[in-house]
Parts: structure tokens; sequence; C-alpha cells
């Protein structure tokens, strides 16, 4: 018994071509293809190539050619069964079961999609008839032109056919009735068609087979402008995003796919030569959804009308879709203008300019932040608690545990940041005066921050102890401070007591160039005071504590760096690099 035709184009669309065969051949990039040695022949130039958008290899050198399953069978001495049954499991998907019920449902699909294809050829024949013409009006006015509506197949359903007798000679009216394209009508018992009077969509599932339809009205305004397929055995709407078989054919070329709202939007972008776009109909964007989108594009971009219904769907889907979100594969909005959708803008402003727009995109954790940020009353900390529960709570839903962590303090980061600063710091009043020349000195040691008043001390102590110098010459050269000039006096201290002798402290503290530095040094630590009671041993003990710090700093600096950018833009060299340096401070 034969797989199923779709059940093989489910594991192709899920398997690109070049991960099967990089597995046993080492493949590089090369423009829209990969290439590398032949497995099927010994060389030394490589001549074996695989195009992941046709889903094919070819070899030159011998001639084979073929898909992923022929692949296996010739690479690895596998039967078609066993080839099918391997990739299926790698693809995640259950293993086919040739039963009796299986072997009907595949006949009674075939059934189905003969229906659907004769009524969308038949329509799509009518749509261009001389009485049809104000319907070719409308869609040129659209500016969909004759050749983009043959790319679609659009069609047109005049009010009063005969088709459906038509379908009778070859179908039971059973079969027909099961597409959704007919309902019986209670009062005459007539059969009529759903899609009376409307322009029609062809809905394909990824292998190209028409399985639904969407239609809309041009003429009344009494009935629903755009109408959908009811769900049947064949169609479900959550599982099925409109234009993605001819979409995923962009995959080579970008990483982007547009999000639109409506058939119009499609057909309007595309005809504008816009081909990475694709559209969930009307209806909120499932976990399927986006799954099957995440197979051939990591970067979605929603672009829903900008109208308060398009924006509040948009803040629905986010919320609904960040759980899913990884390093590897994301998801971004693009905010329309007031009232304008995508067809609106790319037919009145044109390409570039729609395309201007587009790039200038958030992704999700930017969009949700400015959806609701802007109606939170910052003076309120009620208010300021409710929403920190509700970011809290978004970002804690991330399936991704890494992501989550710093998704959230991203959130949380941009809070602290718009909370009034005299909520988080009060001026207290002493209840004593401190004498004028004390007060200055403790107002300039508050302008100091805890790493600078560190540093003062390890400079201190090397200039009134110049005799440590010697053991702690690596160390302290390889230290790197928080300023260049604090550096530079670092390194002119050990330069000056190897090269000039310099072993009192006294030489030291005349160096014209730094005198004010020196000063200030001086007068913003009391270590020298401490260090002087100490023995040799007591005074590297409180050396190596303070060099010891100065490095966690460091280290503390170019994670919290690191953790802005990973937070920002997510980068798998950087969050390794981020990892290895918290390793580093933990082991330490």
């Amino acid at each position: 018994m034969k797989y199923p035709k779709e059940y093989l184009e489910e594991i192709k669309t899920r398997l690109r071509v070049s991960v099967v065969v990089g597995k046993y051949v080492q493949l590089k990039k090369r423009g829209k293809e990969f290439i590398g040695l032949s497995p099927f022949k010994n060389e030394k130039t490589p001549s074996f190539t695989v195009n992941d958008e046709k889903g094919f290899y070819h070899c030159f050198s011998s001639g084979e050619h073929g898909n992923i399953f022929d692949f296996l069978m010739k690479t690895q001495s596998m039967g078609f069964g066993e080839s099918v049954r391997t990739l299926a499991s790698e693809a995640g998907m259950e293993q086919y079961r040739f039963t009796k019920f299986d072997k009907e449902k595949e006949e009674k699909f075939l059934i189905y999609k003969n229906i659907l294809k004769d009524y969308k050829d038949y329509f799509h024949k009518e749509l261009f008839k001389k009485e049809n013409i104000e319907y070719i009006n409308y869609l040129n006015s659209r500016n969909v032109k004759k050749n983009t509506i043959e790319e679609f197949n659009l069609g047109f359903v005049p009010w009063k056919n005969n088709f459906f007798e038509t379908l009778k000679k070859n179908y039971s009216e059973n079969d027909i009735l099961k597409t959704g394209l007919f309902y019986k009508s209670d009062k005459t018992g007539e059969f009529i068609h759903r899609f009376n009077s409307r322009i029609i969509f062809p809905i394909n599932n990824i292998s190209s087979d028409t399985i639904a339809f969407g239609g809309r009205a041009v003429k009344s305004s009494k009935i629903a402008k755009y109408i959908n397929s009811p769900e049947t055995d064949f169609y479900k709407k959550g599982n099925i995003i409109f234009n993605l078989d001819k979409a995923k054919n962009e995959r080579s070329k970008t990483k982007e796919v547009l999000i639109v709202e409506g058939y119009m939007d499609v057909i309007s972008l595309s005809s504008n030569g816009i081909k990475n776009v694709v559209s969930n109909s009307g209806t909120a964007i499932t976990e399927k959804q986006i799954e099957l989108i995440w197979n051939f594009f990591s970067n979605p971009i929603i672009t829903l009308d900008g109208d308060q219904s398009g924006q509040t769907a948009a803040l629905r889907i986010s919320e609904r879709l960040i759980p899913l979100i990884t390093e590897k594969n994301r998801i971004f909005f693009s905010v329309m203008p007031e009232n304008v959708d995508p067809d609106d803008m790319v037919s009145k402003q044109g390409k570039e300019k729609f395309l201007e727009h587009i790039a200038s995109k958030m992704v999700i954790q930017s969009f949700i932040w400015n959806s609701y940020s802007g109606k939170v009353d910052k003076n309120d900390p009620f208010a300021i608690s409710k929403f920190e529960k509700k970011i809290r709570g978004l970002s804690n839903s991330i399936k991704d545990k890494v992501l989550k962590k710093y998704i959230l303090e991203y959130f949380l980061s941009k809070i602290n940041d718009f909370t009034p600063i005299q909520s988080r710091k009060k001026n207290y009043k002493k209840n004593y005066n401190l004498l004028s020349e004390t007060k200055k000195l403790h107002n300039q040691k508050q302008s100091f921050s805890r790493q600078q008043l560190k540093e003062f001390s390890l400079l201190n102590i090397i200039i009134q102890f110049p005799e440590l110098i010697d053991e702690y010459e690596e160390i302290l050269s390889k230290l790197n401070l928080s300023s260049p000039i604090l550096n530079e006096f670092k390194a002119v201290v050990i330069k000056d007591y190897f090269e000039k002798n310099f072993s009192k402290k006294s030489d030291f503290l005349s160096e014209e160039n730094f005198k004010d530095l020196i000063e200030q040094i001086k007068s913003n630590t009391n270590i020298t005071t401490i260090f002087a009671k100490k023995n040799l041993k007591e005074k590297q003990e409180i050396l190596n504590e303070i060099i010891e710090e100065l490095k966690e700093i460091n280290q503390l600096q170019k994670i919290k760096i690191l953790e802005s950018e990973v937070v920002k833009n997510f980068d798998e060299s950087k969050y390794n690099q981020l990892l290895e340096l918290k390793n580093q401070l933990n082991r330490e």
C-alpha cells in the first residue's frame, strides 16, 4: 500500500534537504545552494549540490538526483518504507499505520480534493466572462492584474448557476455536501452555493492542494464582507496558513515572512513583488500555525491593520505566542499607521515605502512593552504594581528557561527606568552639622563609585609601600582599572619603580604630571593608616583582597553589558561568552 502523498509532503515540509544530507555529507553554503563532496563517487573537487528551495540534491559527477527519501535509500541501503519511518521520526511525526480506516480516509480525501479542484477551475473561468466584467474591474481597481488573478486562481460564483448538478454527475450528493461548498435550505430543500455572488480565493495546504475557499462580497452591504469555508474533515482553520505553499519558496532569500490579515493584503503585496507574505485569514494565530511558519521562516513579522481592532488583535497574538519564542525562532510586529492596512499602503504609497515601514519592525517584547507601558500611570504605585505582575506573568510563560530570564530582566529594567526618581531616592535631613572640611570630603567621596574608591586604595598602597610591587608586578600590570588616567598612573608607578629605582613613597608623590590625581587618591582613602600597623603577611592579605574584589567588579560589569546585549538581540556566541564569564565568577 502506498503512503499518502500528504504524509510524505508533510515530512518533506518539516525537514530541509540540507539538514538530512548534512548528517552524512559536509556541506558549505554557496549562494542559494549547498555544496559538498559526492557521497556516490570519490572526488577531490565538490560536485554535489543541495537545493532546499527546490527540495532535491544533485550529483554532477555521478548523475544521482533525488529527494530526502531517495538519499537515504541510495546512501544508507534503506528500503523506501524504512526511509519514510526514519525521516518521520526525525520530523517528530507519528509512524503511519496502514489500516482500513487510513485507506478509506485517503480515498475520501482524493474525492474531496477533486471536487474542490473542479469547483475552483469552473468558477475561475466564470470570472473572465463578459457578464462578470465588474468583478474584474473591482480587482483591477485594487491593483490586481490578470497575471495575479491567474497565479492565485481567483474566481467568481454567480448568483444563479447549475454547477451543483454538474458535480452530481461525477460525485455523490453526500460527498459534495461534505466539502462545505453548498448547504441545504431548510425552507425549500434546495442546495445553495455558500459563496454566491462572491469573488473566491482558493485556500491551499502546504502541498498546494486546494482544501477550502475564502469569499468576498463586492456589491451588497447586507451580507458579511468575508466568509470562509466551514471546517471539514480535511480543513481545520487553525492548521492552515493562506499562501504559505507559495511563500515558502522565498525561504532561501530571507528569514522574514509578513503575516497580514486578509486575502486581499496577500494578493496586493504579492502583485507588487512582495512574495514572502501569508495570512491567518482573519482567525487568531494558533500555536500550530506559527510552528508551521517557523519551519520555513525564523523571523515572521505580524503586520495587521492599523485600526483599533487590528492592533487589539496584534496584542492578543503577542500574548498568545510569546511563550513559544526561542533564540532561533522569533516574532516581530510592524505597527501600521492608524486606519491603514498593508494593501492600502502598498497600493497608494508603493512597494519601497511599504518595505521602509516594515524595516522599523519591533521584536515581540518591545511591542508588548510599547502597547502597555503608555497606559500606565507612572505616579501610581498600584498601577505600576499591577503592570509589573502582568509583565512577570507574560515573561514566566516563556518555555525557553534561559530566554525567559533575560526577557524578564529586560522588562524589569525598563520598569525601573520609568519609576519616578523621587520614589526611589529620598533626601533625609541630618540632625547634626558636619565641619565644612569634613563635609567637603564626605561629598567628594559620595561622588566616587565603590570601584573607584577600591582603586584609590590599591594605588595608595603601591605608592606608600612600593616594596610590594616586586611580588605583585604581573597581577598589577594585567589589572584593568576604571579610567585611562588611573591605568596610566599605575603603569608609570610600576615602570618608575623598576627603571628609575624609585623605592620611597616621596619619589612617587613628587610626580608633577599626577600631582592632582595623587592628592585625590590620598584624600579619598584611609587604607594606609590601617596598612602601616600590619605586618608583611597581613599587608599581602589586604592587598590580595582588594585585587580580587576589583577583578570581581570587572567580571560583573562585563556580565551586565553582555546580559543587556543578549536581551536586546539574542546572539549564541555572546550567550556562550556570558555563561563562561558566570562560570568563571562562580569558580573564583
